[in-house]
């Protein structure tokens, strides 16, 4: 990772997504936001998907007995929502409202020896529709599946050299269709092209467990020892956040998900102890 003073400022905006009364969200492995900037967040308690507007009022939930261990979440450009179950070895597709389109994976049969999915953990969509999944805590891999679900290619195995991965934890596509990896017990991002060619490596961070790049290309990456790193794409840090552990606002104990709208608004959710969601709006 770059060195480089902070260029970007964030401040946490205090209570925002209040929960209707007697509801919880345990932990949040998983955040991402439509294109009408409603803000789903994927959590672990009784209601598994929670759906805010931009300013945090509460606009409804679904997915109630449907998951088992809810782990990431991907909204694609056509406002279908991927949600990855690692208790369940599956990655379904949803309607924004909740509808059911396509399930990846057989449900409680983990696949063994690369074969998808064995406690996958994250996913992501490029932009010609090919879904990426990292698979994640029993395999040791990266899959890729054409739009309709067909596997195409699968990439990877235990390790810390290139192209290896330690839990690998998440994946994002970038508008160059290079394909990067959060690898997150090897404490690096590893880069690769769309055909799982390697490419680099970006390293210097704790436990990095997902990524998420916006319209500006800057690079988040939550970090689940308490901090949240933004870069450039020449791994330049723009901006961290939190670096304490504790449920002060504005800090972490466990960041584990990050999304940012298009209006500079930055959702970020803590699984383990930290059990909840923060917004930051960037100032300038």
């Amino acid at each position: 990772m770059g060195n480089g003073a902070s260029e970007l400022r964030y401040e946490v905006v205090e209570g925002w997504g209040r929960l209707p009364e007697g509801w919880v969200y345990t932990q949040v492995p998983g955040v991402a936001v439509d294109s009408r900037n409603r803000v789903f967040v994927f959590c672990r308690g009784e209601h598994p998907v929670i759906i805010f507007d931009r300013e945090g009022n509460f606009q409804g939930s679904w997915g109630e007995g449907t998951f088992t261990t809810p782990h990431g979440i991907f909204i694609d450009a056509n406002d279908d929502v991927f949600c990855i179950d690692s208790g369940d070895h599956t990655v379904r597709k949803f309607t924004g409202e909740g509808e059911l389109l396509m399930t990846l994976g057989r449900k409680d049969k983990s696949g063994e020896d690369g074969e998808p999915f064995n406690r996958p953990t994250g996913a992501a969509v490029s932009a010609s529709g090919e879904l990426y999944v990292t698979d994640g805590y029993g395999n040791s891999s990266v899959h890729k599946f054409s739009p309709d679900g067909e596997l195409l290619l699968s990439w990877g195995e235990p390790g810390d050299g290139p192209g290896q991965f330690d839990v690998p934890h998440d994946v994002w596509v970038a508008n160059d269709d290079l394909v990067y990896v959060a690898d997150r017990q090897n404490n690096r991002v590893q880069i690769f092209t769309s055909h799982g060619e390697y490419v680099e490596e970006r390293t210097g961070f704790r436990q990095p467990c997902t990524v998420f790049i916006d319209v500006e290309e800057r690079i988040y990456v939550p970090e689940l020892q308490s901090r949240m790193s933004v870069l450039d794409t020449e791994g330049r840090l723009l901006a961290r956040l939190g670096g304490e552990k504790t449920h002060e606002p504005g800090l972490f104990v466990a960041p584990h998900c990050a999304w940012a709208d298009v209006h500079g608004g930055l959702y970020v959710g803590e699984a383990l102890q930290g059990q909840r969601i923060q917004k930051f709006e960037l100032r300038n």
